[in-house]
């Protein structure tokens, strides 16, 4: 298996859209498709994730690596599909920047590694607390890319808070990047430094909701 994980992560940053589609549909012969999901493609997108932050690989790489799998995915895990059931209602999110780059990447590594979640697009404070509550989110992504963006989250954490919601919010981008504590110093649960690194994240608060 680890010989077929390093083939497809090296078609998917090659973007060779017929080897990796090939390489899936192998696994997909002696695997379930949510153990192909799992055991193929979200080991590879967390090569690629950790080629780009090494800077191995470019970001044009990493989306167009995430949306090729997504739609792999989607392929064999419709929304439908039972394997899908029992995640804690998600959202992702852009808070108040006009940049969502960073947010189209998690979403589509999101999906690829079999998660549903909404995509909220870009909203501020006011609308995403309100949307948030009304959705019953029970867990927010939020992506940023300036630092007053940043510190807004912290008044996103309050009025959830304030409001009773047992919302976590998981923050990235790159002002969480630069200072290691603002994630805690603007009331979030957590920070992913990559795409990768929110699926593994998520996976660790579904298991504590549990």
């Amino acid at each position: 298996m680890k010989q077929l994980i390093v083939q497809f992560q090296q078609a998917l940053a090659a973007l060779d859209r017929v080897k990796a589609n090939a390489l899936f549909s192998e696994a997909l012969a002696t695997r379930t498709p949510i153990q192909a999901v799992e055991q193929l493609v979200v080991p590879a997108l967390e090569q690629i994730g950790a080629a780009w932050h090494s800077g191995d690989i470019a970001m044009s790489q990493v989306y167009m690596s995430g949306r090729f799998c997504e739609s792999l995915v989607d392929g064999v895990l419709p929304p439908s599909d039972p394997d899908r059931k029992h995640q804690p209602r998600s959202a992702i999110v852009v808070l108040s920047d006009y940049h969502d780059l960073g947010k189209r990447i998690v979403y589509s590594v999101m999906r690829a590694s079999g998660f549903e979640l909404f995509d909220y697009g870009r909203l501020d404070v006011d609308q995403l607390i309100e949307k948030t509550i009304s959705d019953h989110i029970r867990i927010l992504m939020i992506s940023v890319l300036i630092l007053p963006s940043a510190l807004k989250v912290k008044q996103v954490c309050r009025g959830l808070k304030q409001s009773g919601s047992d919302v976590k919010v998981v923050v990235g981008g790159a002002p969480f990047l630069f200072d290691a504590q603002l994630w805690q110093e603007v009331g979030a649960d957590a920070m992913g430094n990559s795409a990768s690194e929110a699926v593994a994240i998520v996976k660790r608060l579904m298991g504590a909701m549990q």
